[in-house]
């Protein structure tokens, strides 16, 4: 299977993210922001930006001179040992973080061997996650998330896909057309977010935006009821730019 791989600004942000790291992970001693200007070449703004982030996340952090270290997450994540729980442990926090700034259930989500899988979510008493009412698997048709994951496959990677998975009716918004699709899915930009507009589920919005590192095709997604959908854009944005530390956790 071939990908049709488009970086998008959380994928560029995460690859400077992992610049940041290698050089700070080089000096152990510790390395001040105006040498990691100089050893990345990111422009101060950038480089402020991004090492907010990598605080916050606990990749690196500061010492008493002001210089930057490795931190306790990087150090987790960059073992052997443990390290499956360790990512899916700080997958799920940043998961319950992005819920809450959204406002809505958020997933992730991955293509495996074919299929369409729910790998974690983080929901709440006030965002719950949708009722899988048809199984996500033969249901990536009418899904933000489906949508997401065949985006970056292939022509033939979909076509693979769609023979087979019947494109089944599950709303009357539901596209049960293969030709319709599969245009869509070509013409739609990376940067735009997948949306399902009471396709999988009548009451149910949903937007998701692609999180893929190296080889493996993954999506973040979100889901609210459909009296919030007002809310979904601005959502889906919020999600799109707070996509770099899912990225980070999987590259890492």
């Amino acid at each position: 299977m071939a990908l049709k791989h488009e970086p998008t600004a959380p994928y560029h942000s995460a690859q400077d993210a992992l610049r940041i790291l290698e050089a700070v992970a080089r000096r152990t001693a510790g390395v001040t922001d105006t040498e990691l200007a100089r050893l990345t070449g990111l422009a101060p703004e950038r480089l402020a930006t991004l090492l907010r982030m990598l605080r916050r996340e606990g990749y690196v952090e500061q010492i008493t001179d002001g210089a930057y270290v490795t931190g306790d997450a990087l150090s987790r994540l960059g073992s052997a040992e443990g390290r499956e729980q360790a990512v899916r442990e700080k997958l799920q926090r940043t998961l319950d973080r992005l819920r809450d700034s959204v406002g809505a259930a958020v997933y992730l989500s991955r293509y495996v061997d074919g299929e369409v899988r729910i790998a974690q979510y983080a929901d709440g008493p006030t965002t719950p996650v949708v009722n899988e009412w048809v199984d996500f698997r033969s249901s990536a048709h009418a899904t933000a998330i489906g949508k997401s994951l065949l985006g970056q496959l292939d022509h033939n990677g979909r076509r693979d896909h769609l023979s087979r998975h019947k494109l089944a009716r599950l709303t009357s918004r539901t596209i049960t057309s293969d030709k319709l699709l599969l245009s869509r899915l070509e013409t739609q930009p990376p940067t735009v977010p997948h949306l399902d507009l009471q396709e999988y589920a009548v009451g149910t919005v949903c937007a998701a935006v692609p999180v893929s590192a190296g080889t493996s095709v993954g999506c973040l997604a979100l889901s609210l009821p459909v009296e919030h959908a007002h809310r979904l854009r601005q959502a889906a944005d919020t999600l799109n730019r707070n996509a770099t530390p899912v990225l980070l956790s999987l590259a890492i």
